[in-house]
């Protein structure tokens, strides 16, 4: 049986500490699937394409990752693709709480579905896409926090 996990986000756009945690579940996951969750409560720089295909470009040397998209609840796709588990980062205490919400109405849907939090690596514990946007979009050195074809991509965004 294979063993399937989803890496849900608005991932607008990925950094280097959604990079870690995709990489992270690659290692212990059959199959990751990272979906992008289209959040009509947010309003992205990025298209749920252009997010898609980034995420993609930076993810092509991981052979056991997938990358899709998704409107509605998540723990629907996760059914849908008859995912064992959900994998969400913690970057500090405060997104504990949060996170802590989710999961539990998650659970509630559906029982059989875990959700396993993985604590990011300290190098990006500051590190959120909105803080990524913000400095990007005043001309603030980004390199190191997102791959190289994000930077890319900010800079086209912003010119």
């Amino acid at each position: 049986m294979n063993k399937i996990a989803v890496v849900p986000g608005s991932f607008d756009p990925i950094t280097m500490g959604h990079l870690d945690i995709i990489k992270r579940a690659s290692t212990i996951f059959d199959e990751v699937k990272v979906v992008v969750m289209n959040n009509s409560s947010k309003n992205p720089l990025f298209s749920v394409e252009e997010r898609k295909a980034l995420i993609s470009e930076v993810t092509d040397d991981i052979p056991n990752v997938e990358v899709d998209s998704f409107s509605g609840l998540l723990i629907d796709y996760a059914v849908e693709v008859k995912a064992n588990a959900i994998i969400r980062g913690l970057r500090a205490v405060s997104d504990f709480e949060y996170e802590m919400q989710i999961t539990s109405m998650n659970r509630f849907l559906n029982e059989n579905i875990e959700t396993l939090f993985m604590v990011s690596n300290n190098h990006y514990s500051f590190l959120s896409s909105s803080i990524v946007k913000e400095v990007a979009k005043y001309k603030g050195n980004i390199t190191g926090l997102v791959p190289e074809a994000v930077e890319n991509a900010l800079k086209l965004k912003f010119q």
